[in-house]
């Protein structure tokens, strides 16, 4: 400096530094910075110094013994070495204050840097405070207050900091890591800043050798393809794979996934639910419950098997459907031929309010609209029961446009306990109009029994028919037309001159032990009694399996 000398000017900064000493003792014999009890721990070996440019005593400050250090300082204990501009140094107590240009240094894994330095050797606790960094190999912690225990091998903050390595950037109100095992906690307004997605959370454990965050309270990770909720999991972020339990939550373009533990991989873009799970799609308006699910982001492809059941709610009034195994298959993703196909196996039971029915396997295709159920199936509306190999219903916009029941169709009208309006044929196809039914044309080997009543509801006799082909017309549910071709056979009997034998055609069956009560009953199989069995068919009437062998490994 010019003007003084260089006696003149180390006087002034061993004054400087001697007043900062005197500050940082009142203020250390006031608060305790750490936020820790005292470890009550002793070491045996001494702080030394081992570098000054000046040393010298000060009157001024509390501690007589305290020496005045200026200029490339250097300090080591033990294996751990202190740099600074300039410190005192309580040679009795084995402590120091270090100020500006601070640096500890343990081998080549450890530099911790700061503007200030309290040690004390005793309980080797190093408090450093102002633009702080904390150097561990691949991990780097920034804050403006932070303690670090050297008998625990710990560092943590308590005023806000943030910690990188090559995967992350973790920032929180109070974190604490483990030199050596690089275990982190965080707590507190934390956020896990990676390029593929964000995680926030107010708890959370991360490991910078596994690249692992151990979550342990209410947390949300967010990504372009979904967000995920948990309160209790592990999520590695180096491969994305998430191990979720505590019912936890992932949403993707309005379908929502939970169940008591969830697995997701990321990178491969598919998920598991494991017990008491739901699969919510809330854009199509219907729930797939079971206790295992599977969902690919990346092919479209679900299913949900043991105790599984699809409840759709687009039409208001709830179907509910039970199979063994529910899927969900879509064909030519993101194309413009893409379409998606709904298949239940087996043991399939569906109730709603005004429809009920059984078989043993189902498919609904969204490419022709058409729901397919095989072997077997029954459907009861009110009173009425339509049987036979196949059923196909056609949908439009999704209400019944026509159906279509192929070999051995059969349905039966119950009148009472005793009379059943029967007809049977090869097929039968019935049309609708407002959900309405306006049309039955039965095709083949036409068979009819049918019941007429007069005027005040008497019963007055029985028709019997056979012809090749017949057409009904419908209108608020009452026979408005009939026709018949080519020329009909048939017998009209007086109610009181019906034969027994001709009471019921070839092939009826009143199934109504079988139709579901109510949403619930679904989850019931009932098996047909002796003698209730549909003929042998020789046409094959269930859905062929896609890769039989991954279909049982993925429903074990």
């Amino acid at each position: 400096m010019k003007g003084k000398t260089n006696q003149q000017y180390d006087g002034h900064r061993i004054l400087l530094v001697s007043f900062l000493c005197l500050f940082a003792l009142c203020l250390l014999a006031q608060v305790n910075p750490t936020g820790r009890k005292p470890q009550g721990k002793t070491a045996k070996s001494k702080v030394y110094l081992l570098h000054s440019d000046v040393l010298k005593k000060s009157p001024k400050n509390p501690d007589p013994d305290a020496q005045i250090l200026v200029g490339n300082v250097i300090f080591r204990h033990d294996s751990i070495y202190m740099y600074c501009d300039s410190a005192c140094f309580y040679e009795k107590s084995n402590s120091l204050e270090a100020y500006d240009n601070v640096r500890m240094e343990q081998g080549d894994t450890l530099a911790l840097y700061g503007d200030y330095l309290f040690y004390d050797g005793n309980t080797q606790i190093a408090q450093v405070r102002n633009h702080v960094r904390l150097e561990n190999r691949n991990t780097t912690l920034l804050t403006d207050s932070l303690n670090y225990d050297r008998l625990e091998n710990l560092g943590y903050y308590f005023d806000g900091g943030s910690m990188m390595d090559e995967e992350n950037v973790l920032t929180s109100d109070w974190g604490e890591y483990n030199i050596s095992t690089k275990e982190a906690v965080f707590n507190y307004s934390v956020q896990l800043e990676n390029p593929k997605f964000t995680l926030y959370s107010d708890t959370l454990r991360y490991s910078t050798i596994s690249k692992i965050a151990t979550i342990v309270g209410p947390t949300n990770i967010v990504s372009d393809q979904n967000h995920i909720y948990s309160e209790l999991g592990h999520y590695n972020t180096q491969n994305g794979q998430a191990e979720l339990l505590n019912r936890s939550v992932i949403t993707n373009e309005g379908k929502i996934m939970i169940g008591d533990s969830l697995f997701y991989d990321r990178e491969k873009m598919y998920g598991e639910a494991f017990n008491n799970i739901e699969y919510t799609d809330t854009i199509n308006k219907n729930v797939l419950t079971g206790n295992y699910g599977y969902y690919n982001d990346s092919t479209k492809y679900a299913f949900v098997t043991d105790k599984a059941v699809l409840t759709d709610y687009s039409q208001g009034d709830s179907l509910s459907l039970h199979a063994d195994t529910l899927k969900m298959i879509t064909f030519f993703a993101d194309t413009d031929s893409m379409f998606r196909e709904a298949r239940a196996y087996f043991k399939v039971r569906i109730f709603r309010n005004d429809v009920q029915g059984v078989c043993d396997s189902l498919v609904f295709s969204s490419k022709d609209s058409c729901l397919i159920m095989y072997h077997e199936p029954v459907l009861w509306h009110e009173q009425q029961q339509l049987s036979g190999e196949e059923i196909r219903i056609y949908m439009n916009d999704s209400t019944i446009d026509w159906a279509h029941i192929q070999n051995q169709a059969f349905s039966v009208e119950k009148l009472d306990s005793a009379k059943y309006n029967q007809v049977s044929g090869k097929e039968i196809k019935a049309y609708f109009k407002g959900g309405e039914i306006r049309q039955v044309d039965v095709i083949g080997s036409v068979h009819s029994v049918y019941y007429y009543m007069d005027e005040d509801s008497t019963y007055v006799g029985m028709n019997k028919l056979e012809a090749s082909t017949l057409n009904m017309f419908l209108e608020n549910r009452k026979m408005k037309k009939i026709s018949i071709y080519p020329k009909p056979v048939a017998t009209f009997y007086p109610m009181l001159m019906i034969p027994e034998k001709d009471k019921k055609l070839t092939g009826f069956l009143w199934l109504d032990y079988l139709r579901p009560k109510d949403k619930y009953d679904i989850m019931e199989w009932k098996s047909r009694m002796a003698g209730d069995e549909q003929k042998k068919s020789s046409r094959s009437n269930k859905i062929p399996l896609p890769n039989q062998e991954l279909f049982k490994k993925k429903t074990k």
